[in-house]
């Protein structure tokens, strides 16, 4: 694991491989982990930046009110010590590919409104550019409560298993118990501090419309977090989209069809790296 200070505090990654960077973002209640398979396989063709966000993993949580770009600052920090800066005057590794799960996907878009400059091509892995409505943003909101008085565990006990297709729960209940282990360490507070700033962020629609290089979009077929028919009408935004749907999975496509997932990747980041 390789470190940086972001606002004082330690913030981890883990990084892989060699050639073009790419930067893979987990979502909430996540930490790098979940990333594990395609670590290893885009590691044989791409340098591959894996980061545990602020209160996940080993890196330590923020304080204060903390928002999405807070997050991308944090891929900034990164980015500033494993690409733009480290090679810089050799013209190595300047532009890098960001791709974002879920929470992670909202974190790639505020880091393309800022720093469009710097990235070759973004992803959104079951994620959306569009802001919470109401329903979502009461939903979150009961999350908190929930946690506030029942604590991390038994939030991520009762909401990890909606997050996966129900085939995926009838053939591979392993895996809904693998994602509640890596989950379990979670705090209280880094779970709050993650719905709250999803809860506060903007509409980024307008990312996707003037972003000049390649959107990919991951799809869950099955995704009630992210449902197929929110994704499919933000595609036709970029001016280059990249869709693949799979069908077989829910919001977890990176564990659910693991093998197809990751050829998607690598398919999209040899057409644009």
């Amino acid at each position: 694991m390789k470190q940086v200070i972001f606002q004082d505090k330690k913030i981890f990654y883990r990084a892989q491989g060699k050639g073009k960077p790419v930067v893979l973002t987990h979502g909430f209640a996540e930490d790098s982990n979940i990333w594990n398979y395609q670590l290893e396989k885009l590691s044989e063709k791409f340098y591959v930046i894996v980061p545990d966000l602020p209160g996940s993993g080993r890196s330590e949580m923020l304080e204060g009110n903390i928002r999405i770009e807070d997050y991308a600052e944090v891929i900034k920090a990164i980015i500033d010590a494993e690409v733009t800066g480290k090679e810089k005057d050799k013209g190595v590794r300047n532009l890098f590919t960001l791709i974002g799960h879920s929470m992670g996907g909202y974190i790639t878009l505020a880091f393309a409104e800022k720093y469009p400059e710097l990235l070759n091509a973004i992803g959104l892995f079951h994620s959306t550019a569009y802001a919470d409505d109401d329903v979502k943003k009461e939903a979150r909101r009961k999350g908190i409560e929930f946690i506030k008085n029942k604590g991390a565990y038994a939030f991520i006990k009762s909401t990890t298993p909606n997050l996966f297709s129900e085939k995926t729960k009838k053939e591979n209940p392993q895996l809904v118990e693998e994602l509640i282990d890596l989950s379990k360490n979670f705090s209280p507070e880094a779970l709050i501090q993650y719905y709250e700033a999803m809860i506060q962020r903007p509409d980024r629609t307008s990312v996707l419309k003037s972003f000049q290089q390649p959107v990919l979009f991951i799809i869950g077929k099955q995704d009630i977090a992210v449902p197929l028919q929110i994704s499919l009408e933000q595609c036709h935004l970029p001016s280059v989209s990249h869709i693949h749907i799979l069908k077989n999975s829910g919001h977890v496509g990176m564990w659910e069809e693991k093998s197809g997932a990751t050829a998607f990747l690598l398919n999209f980041l040899a057409t644009t790296c």
